[in-house]
């Protein structure tokens, strides 16, 4: 592991990142690093990014996209959880919600943000839970998130708000354990990174459905870990989407798009 007090991420479009978070301070513009830059504070790890990930409220989007044309970049919304700031020297990622539409960006993402140094610019990198939890639904055929999941837990886990991290997986806290259970496979001698209140409050959860019915709601919330690999089962009528309202808090024609735009 490398330590973030001794190397940043390298990347050639280094300053062209610099200028656009200055330009996203100076308009006064809210926002949070995270993605490969984040992922360095908060499980040690230094990796290769073709990109900066930003997080910004969704009320911020429109607000960000004009500062960001006004600077002479290309900036577009690309859906309902995604924009992007394109210049000749690289681009930028702005993400204010989760593709399945369950990781919104909200108030608690600042409020438990850290101060850190990024690219030598002090900016606000967003919390160990938040990314934990948006990348816990990332289990596409080409791409699955669970390292960084464990990872994190590894290098952060005695420090996590668990009460708040249970809080923000909810009713989707069945993903959250199956982490945990993968994480004690992947680190037999670090489990205790994971504290024992916490797997007997999941484990009771469980236990208590093994004794209860079947949901009666034909639901697949596959959709919420996948876009692609469950299609079959919403698209042939046998199930109802799990990220289509009233299960999910999307709307049929985000999903469309979104679906639409990944097939590309």
């Amino acid at each position: 592991m490398t330590s973030p007090t001794q190397s940043l991420v390298e990347t050639p479009s280094r300053a062209y990142y610099r200028e656009a978070m200055d330009v996203l301070t100076r308009a006064h513009v809210p926002f949070l690093v995270g993605g490969a830059f984040a992922f360095l504070h908060q499980a040690g790890i230094d990796r290769s990014t073709k990109d900066l990930d930003i997080f910004v409220r969704p009320g911020d989007v429109h607000r960000l996209l004009d500062a960001c044309t006004a600077a002479g970049y290309h900036a577009e919304l690309v859906s309902h959880w995604l924009a992007k700031i394109r210049s000749p020297d690289g681009f930028i990622d702005v993400i204010f919600s989760s593709g399945n539409g369950i990781a919104v960006v909200d108030d608690q993402w600042f409020e438990h943000a850290t101060e850190q140094n990024v690219l030598g610019v002090t900016v606000l990198v967003a919390p160990a839970e938040e990314s934990l939890w948006s990348k816990a639904f990332v289990m596409e055929r080409e791409r699955f998130d669970g390292a960084d999941v464990a990872h994190i837990i590894l290098a952060y886990g005695e420090r996590l708000d668990w009460a708040r991290l249970l809080e923000r997986f909810g009713i989707h806290w069945r993903v959250l354990l199956a982490h945990l259970v993968l994480f004690g496979f992947i680190y037999p001698s670090a489990r205790s990174r994971v504290p024992v209140a916490v797997m007997e409050e999941l484990l009771g959860r469980l236990t208590a459905e093994l004794h209860a019915p079947d949901s009666e709601e034909p639901v697949c919330n596959g959709t919420l870990l996948s876009w692609s690999q469950y299609l079959g089962d919403v698209l042939g009528g046998s199930f109802r989407d799990g990220r289509i309202r009233p299960y999910g808090n999307l709307s049929p024609e985000e999903v469309a798009r979104w679906t639409s735009a990944e097939k590309k």
